[in-house]
């Protein structure tokens, strides 16, 4: 029978508590809820963007993206898991990621197409949309290649976002920009430490 000397042993539990925050901050910051916390934070956080705006239409918009960008992806992957076309819902592989990718591109387009006429949206948040269904394009094409990391392209997306909201509208602040970097280094590093991705 061996036993682990006191060093080890804590460097063991160390490892595994590390894992742990590592998961939770990957599920928090899962790609599907990127747009949702942009949207939440463009609507009741930015003192500016939606100003003026009631509350039943913030609520109206904040659901058009809640579906269309989070829960038809969601439903898609869970269903590709029920027929067997994906081993498992965390589409570890390239080829689990065609389908869902695919299925994700088509509901992001139709939500940047749906709200890409209405003028009283600001601009801003159109074309955060559109980077979004652009996002999708860039990832759908590279995973041809090599598995790209959707967590670092929504953290990408979300740093870029903050960047270009804090330099060209009013109201922004500069803790948007470092809360935003704050949070990309978290869910980039903690991808790393579970070896979901090579450094490349």
């Amino acid at each position: 029978m061996t036993t682990l000397t006191p060093g080890i042993a804590l460097e063991n539990k160390t490892s595994s508590l590390t894992r742990i925050v590592a998961q939770v901050i990957s599920f928090v910051f899962h790609p599907l809820l990127i747009p949702v916390y942009i949207t939440c934070f463009l609507l009741f956080v930015h003192p500016l963007m939606f100003a003026g705006y009631e509350s039943s239409g913030k609520l109206k918009l904040l659901g058009t993206v809640v579906v269309n960008l989070t829960m038809l992806p969601a439903i898609t992957v869970f269903l590709c898991w029920r027929l067997k076309f994906v081993e498992t819902v965390f589409l570890h592989t390239q080829r689990d990621r065609i389908i869902p990718l695919a299925a994700a591109m088509i509901f992001y387009f139709w939500c940047w197409f749906v709200l890409k006429g209405f003028t009283e949206i600001p601009e801003y948040f159109r074309q955060f949309l559109l980077g979004c269904f652009i996002t999708i394009i860039v990832a759908w094409m590279s995973n041809i290649y090599f598995k790209i990391s959707l967590h670092g392209l929504a953290m990408g997306g979300m740093f870029c976002f903050t960047f270009m909201v804090m330099y060209s509208t009013e109201g922004a602040s500069a803790q948007y920009l470092a809360m935003a970097a704050l949070i990309s280094g978290l869910v980039c590093t903690s991808r790393m430490l579970l070896n979901a991705h090579p450094p490349f």
